[in-house]
């Protein structure tokens, strides 16, 4: 059986692109820092738009290095995240957003399941999502392809998961996409390359704290959210035959629309994922919206109250 990388404790580079969130990163960089795997660890913070904090309060372990360096490509996540890519020369790359912790096992038990699967193009894991609501436990399929995330985003894999060969980022399935408008949707477009080459194999277990007690950098920019999602069906012509994953989309763009008073707008959009998908419940989330009957914020704080997004 073949091996997907090199060594059998391969060094990995972690990626966390940040921006005005110094207590939630230091957790997040810690949390890094202290993964039980058994090769060398590089944790590489991407400061974007704001002034490099060093974090000389942060412990490094033996076997561990942290560094700091500015976002020098476009400003945004999908930036940031290549800026730390082309910083780190470790065989393996992987993502955490500045508001997410590791369990100490995340890296180890995902190598594991690469062992066991070396044709998969990229790991990921379950996720633990502690919102306002409370603590909700997201597992992803064992196994994801191409056809898989046309249908569904399946956001139990969540970019705070995302174990990559830097090789493969910077050859066949290539660079975060820093077209996209707002970054909105950068996990999304890099799974779907991702899945061109090979599927997703993911630990069927929470191994990542995601914190949705916060404001999120795209609450609210609702603009950034249709424009971001448009591209994405223009740069994968497949939706055309993904009737479900295109009313998921149409559903979202719609309710965006609906949210920033774009009446016109969120009606076409939500007439075109009922088209599709009936059962698209975004759509009429968004008729609703641009009836006065509900404001955009209550649902979906609701939603996030249940560990859900938009």
């Amino acid at each position: 059986m073949s091996q997907p990388f090199s060594s059998p404790a391969p060094a990995v580079g972690v990626v966390i692109a940040t921006r005005g969130r110094p207590q939630l990163l230091r957790a997040a960089v810690r949390a890094a820092l202290l993964q039980d795997h058994e090769g060398e660890v590089q944790v590489t913070v991407v400061f974007d738009q704001v002034e490099i904090d060093r974090l000389e309060d942060v412990l490094v372990p033996e076997g561990r290095t942290l560094r700091t360096i500015a976002n020098t490509r476009s400003p945004g996540l999908a930036g940031g995240r290549n800026s730390g890519i082309l910083a780190t020369g470790t065989e393996l790359i992987a993502f955490c957003d500045d508001d997410d912790e590791w369990l100490p096992n995340r890296l180890s038990a995902q190598l594991d399941a690469w062992r066991a699967d070396p044709d998969a193009a990229m790991i990921a894991s379950g996720v633990r999502i502690e919102s306002a609501g409370g603590s909700h436990v997201r597992l992803p399929p064992a196994r994801a392809t191409f056809t898989d995330f046309l249908d569904s985003r399946i956001t139990e894999i969540h970019p705070s998961t995302f174990l990559l060969r830097r090789a493969d980022l910077l050859g066949q399935i290539g660079l975060v996409d820093e077209v996209l408008p707002a970054s909105y949707g950068e996990d999304y477009d890099l799974l779907l390359r991702a899945t061109r080459v090979g599927h997703v194999r993911s630990v069927v277990e929470p191994l990542v704290v995601v914190n949705w007690k916060r404001t999120s950098f795209f609450s609210g920019r609702w603009q950034g959210i249709a424009d971001g999602l448009s591209y994405l069906l223009v740069k994968f012509p497949e939706f055309a035959d993904a009737r479900q994953g295109t009313a998921r989309i149409a559903g979202q763009i719609a309710f965006a629309n609906a949210a920033l008073g774009h009446r016109r707008e969120a009606r076409r959009w939500a007439r075109d994922a009922i088209r599709n998908d009936r059962r698209q419940l975004r759509a009429y989330a968004a008729l609703a919206i641009s009836a006065g009957l509900a404001p955009a914020p209550l649902l979906v704080d609701l939603v996030n109250r249940r560990g859900r997004g938009l």
